[in-house]
């Protein structure tokens, strides 16, 4: 983590390759501080982060006030900042018979906050929960009171999560979790609040700026998607192929807790959605045993999506992990324990993240906690069967090979596609796969659950979901595709993406197929197309040109009344 010093100096780099985004500020504590280590740190994750900073303590005039210069400014994310400092000070301020009700108070502000933003700009809203302050009017027996101000500050941090989760444009970023982190004494210095009305100190406003940069760049699709493994001493100690399977600590005893501790924050990532692989120098069958007898392990091989173990050098078989997962190497974090292996990998793939493992394994897990590194703004479901769908494309992989000819394999899948408009069945993995793809991905444009609760409504706009079912199993939804009535005779491809994870496999030429024959339907004589770049999507580059659309100034186009329909093997569900 990087100084407040060091993000300052961040601010005299060229931001102009970076990825803008239209921040707002607003605060009821100084926040100058704040913006400059937002801005610095946004540097470090590729963000151009354009932030206006409203006045201090000017929320609520700025919010409604329909001619303020926050919706002048037409941020994309707009940061709200209400301190606990200033939440006691209302709370000091109320008459006895009040106290309990200062959670239910605020919380009512924030909502009509929000409400007023939404009805007036399409912006996601990031708010900082409360870090606790105990005023000790009461003791322990504040937990038991609802007059006590802790009580009302803990009722208020759960409400607010319990409203992120029915306000899909509404994200807490979670300082009250870094104060338990860092300590109290850390997040907040009485000498500094005094004199500037500071509530975060400057040695913690890297961590909350980091914090708050990874859920931006979750919301722009920059995540982890993969936690690759090494095994010996990683996550069990000692060295299979020496100690044997009896002699490897895991378990309850001494430091092998410290691993099975460690297996079950792997586990817990896998049920999220998180992609496990393994990577280790080994003799397979060895590497395997673990997982297939120890009666201690936690992870087993069903949680493992590509399994390498052999004697080559690790950043060449990362490289094939990534070939099978068809992933970008910066989403991939890579933990291992030994010092040689770890700077390797950094030189041979510096997109990867590699964490600095601590000498002792007792202080992995604590030490990863504070890294965040699996940021999310969205969970579904279908996440959770993520491994299953990739250990099912590393035996397409391993079939693909058995065949000369690319059209006898794609025939052997047996594929069908179930086509359908957004509807509320699919809307969260539609939100999420717009956040999530990054290289098939035309446009780049995001959405949330609510962008496509108001797309599914307009009349103009005609919206496609598509999944991929095969012999090997169910691959879920993956493609989106939005069309927008230009004129009477155009279709504009506002949305194409897809999962990378089912390239080449005729997945394009069917969806292709599939409006066109919509575009007859309705009578449009022409699709037209956009690529927008960035610095992940050159692979779809040529995506419209490789199909048979013309080039128009900036855009394609496709006549549909001479299009010639795509070979593909795959049959609508």
């Amino acid at each position: 983590m990087k100084l407040f010093s060091e993000l300052k100096k961040n601010l005299k780099s060229d931001f102009s390759s970076l990825i803008p985004v239209k921040v707002a500020l607003l605060g009821d504590t100084a926040t100058q501080f704040l913006n400059l280590a937002l801005r610095g740190t946004g540097y470090d994750y590729g963000f151009n982060l354009q932030i206006w900073e409203a006045d201090f303590n000017q929320i609520e005039r700025q919010v409604f006030d329909s001619t303020s210069e926050l919706y002048e400014f037409n941020p994309e994310l707009i940061i709200l900042f209400q301190s606990s400092h200033k939440l006691l000070g209302k709370y000091g301020k109320l008459k006895p018979e009040y106290y309990s009700t200062l959670a239910e108070v605020q919380l009512q502000l924030i909502d009509n906050l929000c409400n007023e933003i939404s009805s007036k700009l399409p912006a996601k809203i990031i708010y900082y929960n409360y870090p606790e302050i105990d005023d000790s009017i009461f003791g322990n027996y504040a937990n038991k009171t609802e007059q006590s101000f802790l009580f009302q500050l803990r009722k208020l941090n759960y409400q607010l999560m319990v409203y992120a989760v029915k306000n899909s444009n509404f994200y807490l970023c979670d300082i009250s979790s870094i104060q338990n982190q860092v300590g109290k004494s850390a997040m907040f210095q009485t000498s500094i609040y005094i004199n500037t009305e500071m509530v975060l100190s400057i040695d913690v406003l890297p961590i909350v700026a980091a914090r708050t940069v990874e859920l931006i760049g979750s919301m722009y699709g920059k995540f982890k998607k993969c936690l690759i493994l090494d095994l010996d001493n990683t996550i069990w100690g000692g060295i299979i192929g020496d100690d044997g399977l009896e002699n490897i600590q895991i378990g309850s005893l001494g430091i092998g807790k410290a691993f099975t501790e460690l297996q079950y924050w792997i586990k817990k990532l896998k049920n999220r959605g998180v992609i496990i692989a393994v990577c280790s120098k080994n003799t397979e069958a060895v590497a395997m045993e673990p997982f297939q007898k120890h009666p201690d392990m936690v992870l087993h091989l069903d949680d493992i999506a590509v399994f390498i173990a052999n004697w080559d050098n690790k950043a060449d078989n990362i490289r094939k992990i990534q070939s099978i997962l068809n992933i970008g190497f910066d989403s991939m974090v890579f933990l291992d324990d030994n010092p040689f292996e770890r700077n390797m990998v950094r030189e041979n793939i510096p997109e990867i993240t590699v964490p600095e493992l601590p000498v002792d394994p007792a202080d992995y897990l604590e030490y990863l906690y504070t890294l965040n590194l699996f940021e999310t703004v969205s969970f579904s479901e279908a996440d959770s069967e993520r491994t299953k769908q990739y250990q099912v494309e590393a035996k397409r992989t391993i079939l693909q090979t058995s065949f000369t000819n690319e059209d006898d394999f794609l025939k052997s899948l047996d594929m069908v596609s179930l086509v359908e408009p957004f509807n509320k069945f699919n809307t969260p993995r539609v939100a999420q796969l717009s956040q999530r793809s990054n290289q098939f991905n035309l446009r780049t444009v995001r959405y949330t659950e609510a962008d496509i609760e108001l797309l599914s409504q307009k009349e103009d706009v005609f919206t496609y979901s598509f999944t991929l079912e095969d012999k090997f199993g169910d691959n879920g939804l993956i493609s989106v595709l939005i069309l927008e009535k230009e004129d009477s005779d155009t279709l504009f491809i506002n949305t194409w993406l897809m999962s990378c994870r089912v390239l080449k496999r005729g997945m394009e030429h069917f969806i292709l197929n599939t409006i066109v024959d919509f575009a007859h339907q309705q009578g449009y004589t022409y699709l037209k197309g956009e690529y927008l770049p960035t610095t992940k999507n050159e692979m779809v580059k040529d995506h419209y040109k490789g199909l048979g659309f013309e080039q128009a100034g900036d855009h394609w186009l496709l006549n549909v009344m001479n299009y010639e329909y795509k070979t593909c093997f795959i049959e609508k569900k």
